[in-house]
């Protein structure tokens, strides 16, 4: 199966200063993928090159197989930046139906219909964009994204201006996605909601990738903790298969066990390690 993005070897450098360092990755069809870094980590770099907008000094990069910049790829992808601004004066609708003819779409009242479904705004299509708040804006950005049905998205801090209710209804819609086949490469400096989200997650640092994997993977264990009667404790170094024996131990000594968890490290854990590990 053909990756939807691949880059191989890529690197980036203005004047003296190396962007990309050598950048190997792949992203399959319907896959969820956290691209984390601190700023000036590459990463926006590395999405500017995938969408044709910078060329990279060497290395290469294709979307389904197209180079990246080619009608073919351009056709297949869609954006959604941080700090975005549509025309206040359009309502949803208009805007989603200017960026059908940007992008050639032909999907007409349908497909505008089922993107406001899939965002929560189908009630507000004909709401001005300067009415909205700034979530409502937020999805509406996802909308149009996904005009021209999209198969790779790149959507940067999409959740950064969400309340909760928000955030989950961006998790739904990014689960809608994953089922429909369509692959993210998800922007956050929310870790949990990366890590609550994402198939594989991505480190950036100094334009190198540093860690990869899901979250799961990266995760490692920090102990177990037990409740008993005389309150809680926390065996360092124990993880899961160490449980029963832990457990048989403290009842043989008379003690009453009410629970034992493993305890693992977070994404942010991961994070943090991982990044200040490369800076020393």
């Amino acid at each position: 199966m053909t990756p939807v993005l691949r880059a191989e070897a890529l690197t980036k450098r203005y004047g003296r200063s190396w962007a990309l360092g050598g950048v190997d990755l792949e992203i399959e069809p319907g896959e969820l993928v956290g691209l984390l870094g601190p700023n000036g980590s590459g990463k926006s770099t590395l999405v500017k090159i995938a969408c044709g907008l910078v060329r990279p000094t060497s290395g290469d990069v294709s979307v389904l197989g197209h180079p990246a910049g080619s009608p073919a790829a351009l056709a297949s992808i869609g954006y959604l930046a941080e700090l975005f601004r549509f025309p206040g004066w359009l309502s949803a609708d208009e805007l989603l139906s200017l960026h059908q003819r940007l992008s050639e779409s032909e999907g007409g009242a349908p497909e505008r219909d089922e993107l406001l479904r899939l965002v929560g705004l189908a009630e507000a299509r004909d709401r001005k964009v300067e009415t909205m708040s700034k979530g409502m804006q937020q999805r509406l950005g996802i909308a149009q994204a996904m005009v021209g049905s999209a198969q790779l998205l790149f959507l940067d801090e999409p959740t950064s201006a969400l309340d909760p209710v928000g955030r989950r209804t961006v998790r739904d819609l990014l689960e809608e996605l994953r089922a429909r086949g369509v692959s993210v490469l998800l922007n956050s400096h929310l870790l949990s909601e990366v890590e609550l989200v994402c198939d594989r997650v991505l480190i950036l640092q100094r334009g190198k990738i540093i860690a990869a994997g899901r979250p799961s993977e990266l995760a490692q264990p920090r102990g177990v903790e037990i409740e008993t009667a005389t309150g809680v404790r926390v065996v360092e170094g124990a993880g899961r298969d160490d449980v029963p024996a832990l457990v048989a131990e403290l009842v043989a000594a008379g003690e009453q066990v009410y629970g034992a968890r493993v305890l693992r490290s977070s994404l942010e854990d991961v994070y943090l390690e991982a990044v200040e590990g490369s800076m020393s």
